[in-house]
């Protein structure tokens, strides 16, 4: 006894229930930011070349460093959420090149143990410097 308008809100639930699920395949972790010095790096040393021309590059947390097959790995990150009050900026990603592993890192990550640490530039992409550490979404590009 289904009607003809019973059926099509069944189809439309379960299209937005489907696009939902395609829509969330992304990870969620943590970044902080961390500046120069950038050299040497753990995936090519001390090659100035491994940076991007526009400077959005990362370091790998322990979580995807995966022995170093992350270098060169691309992420696009958006910051969802801080204990910072405002510390995201709403409605912006950055698309980051591993270029790094979090642990070896030459200068001081705004907060240790996170996903990604963000070169600095990539970081005020997506936030205000004044955070330490930020909640992020991120997907392998």
């Amino acid at each position: 006894m289904w009607s003809l308008l019973s059926f099509q809100s069944l189809h439309l639930l379960l299209s937005l229930l489907l696009s939902l699920l395609f829509l969330t395949s992304a990870d969620l972790g943590t970044a902080s930011s961390y500046g120069p010095p950038y050299l040497p790096t753990a995936c090519h040393g001390a090659d100035q070349g491994q940076f991007p021309p526009d400077d959005l590059f990362a370091a790998a947390g322990d979580a995807i460093w995966d022995n170093g097959a992350s270098c060169g790995r691309q992420y696009l990150v958006r910051c969802l959420s801080s204990i910072t009050p405002g510390a995201c900026i709403a409605g912006q990603r950055v698309q980051v090149t591993i270029v790094d592993h979090a642990t070896t890192l030459n200068s001081m990550p705004s907060k240790n143990s996170t996903t990604l640490v963000l070169a600095e530039r990539a970081f005020v992409n997506i936030a205000k410097l004044s955070a330490a550490s930020i909640n992020i979404e991120f997907t392998q590009v």
